[in-house]
């Protein structure tokens, strides 16, 4: 008895009709790219990517980064952490919402700046800003920024600095987390325990929901450095602690590193209390005090790392009330001509106007995946961006000093035709117009 004929009896026997007989036309039927047949009632639904339907019918999300494996693994750690609830913690510093990002061990491997949670994000728990921007309206925000993209700021400082191998801005990308000590609305708190309640009770309506869990927030992802602390208490300790030949010849390409790296993206926030320094002193150095012939030894080392860079890439230069100033140009070390390192390390790049546009697009890359993203604004920023270049890379040829450089009238760079993205080919047509900013603001100083 063939296999048909049996399901046809037991059927029969228990009343149901038997399922009638099909004939199928392979010509006729839509295939996929597998060249599987596709059943045309699914619409588009089957040519989704697997990772996308996940998402929306589980509330997953993938945060890889193919070019960079060991960032994809710090993040599947922090996602690993969360599931194991052991949440990211809130840092009570700061004007936003911040928070110090754990592995399963507990151990802090990350800062998390999620966008809705920025100063001046609608979702931001720190209420000082709120009173801020309801008592003082006339002071609120930067007016040279572009409000709520501090978290593109963060990474888009990280790739500067990638580009120009200056490898002092911890390795910053944008991600999506969610945890439940991220600061969410009523509304979201709610329906994410009724959609888990339902889920628990009816599994075949919980199946369902687009996602369950609470939903998951865009923002910025610094690695953690560890054995730093702020720049303000190493720089008064070395006011009385003079350190050796060759540990202050590094400390200053590093801090000239800085000096390039803010003077570039034109940070509006740079105090001595948003960088790190790590010093590490030998054991020499603490036994026997300044009579060291540091030849003979290892001498201390000393590292710089440049945080906290959400307010940078503003679209013009600061011409209201404050001017924003770099606080590092009131130190000594600002005083010294760049070193030839610093020169042989930037000054082929910059001074390539293909590098540049290259670090434009790359920067457009970024910024396009945000929602409020404007092309007009954006150009803006890049033309202050150009700017800027173009006094650092007159400042290097000249041997001026980090004082000098921010002495020199600031610039702007238009470029006369529009246009972005990897591969767009270079014409002749590319024409840039460099014109000076007049307009001052009112209080220099602050």
């Amino acid at each position: 008895m063939s296999q048909d004929h049996a399901l046809r009896s037991v059927l029969e026997v228990n009343g149901i009709p038997p399922p009638p007989d099909v004939t199928f036309a392979p010509h006729n039927i839509e295939t996929t790219s597998l060249g599987s047949p596709r059943s045309p009632t699914r619409g588009n639904r089957e040519n989704t990517p697997l990772l996308s339907r996940i998402e929306q019918e589980t509330g997953l999300y993938h945060n890889n980064f193919p070019d960079d494996l060991d960032f994809t693994a710090i993040i599947s750690q922090a996602e690993a952490a969360v599931e194991r609830e052991i949440y990211p913690e809130r840092i009570y510093q700061g004007s936003s919402g911040s928070y110090f990002v754990k592995n399963c061990d507990g151990v802090k491997i990350g800062v998390f700046k999620p966008k809705d949670e920025e100063p001046y994000g609608h979702l931001n728990p720190k209420w000082t800003k709120w009173m801020h921007k309801l008592c003082c309206p006339c002071c609120f925000g930067r007016s040279c920024l572009v409000p709520n993209q501090g978290y593109l700021s963060e990474a888009g400082a990280s790739l500067v600095d990638q580009r120009l191998q200056l490898n002092i801005v911890p390795k910053t990308k944008v991600v999506r987390l969610v945890s439940d000590t991220f600061n969410y609305t009523a509304i979201d708190r709610a329906k994410s325990r009724t959609k888990k309640n339902i889920s628990e009770k009816f599994p075949d309506i919980g199946r369902r929901f687009h996602r369950l869990g609470l939903p998951p927030k865009t923002g910025s992802f610094q690695t953690f450095v560890s054995g730093y602390r702020d720049a303000d208490f190493w720089l008064r300790k070395f006011e009385s602690e003079s350190l050796p030949e060759s540990t202050s010849k590094h400390f200053l390409v590093q801090f000239q590193k800085l000096v390039v790296l803010d003077y570039v993206i034109r940070n509006t926030d740079r105090g001595n209390d948003n960088w790190l320094i790590k010093y590490d002193k030998s054991d020499v150095d603490e036994q026997e005090g300044d009579d060291v012939d540091w030849s003979l030894v290892k001498p201390p080392e000393i590292s710089i790392a440049a945080i906290d860079n959400g307010l940078a890439f503003p679209f013009k230069h600061p011409d209201q009330w404050r001017a924003y100033p770099y606080h590092w140009a009131w130190l000594s070390h600002a005083k010294i001509p760049f070193s030839q390192e610093i020169k042989d390390l930037v000054l082929p790049q910059l001074s390539d106007m293909t590098f540049v546009e290259d670090l434009c697009d790359e920067l457009y890359v970024l910024f396009k995946g945000d929602k409020g993203f404007d092309r007009r604004t954006f150009e803006k920023q890049m033309a202050v961006l150009r700017g800027q270049i173009l006094n650092l890379v007159q400042a290097l040829k000249d041997g001026k000093s980090p004082v000098q450089l921010v002495q020199m009238p600031v610039v702007i760079v238009e470029r006369s035709k529009s246009g972005y993205g990897p591969g767009r080919p270079r014409t002749t047509s590319d024409t840039f117009v460099q014109s000076f900013v007049k307009r001052s603001p009112f209080f220099s100083w602050c």
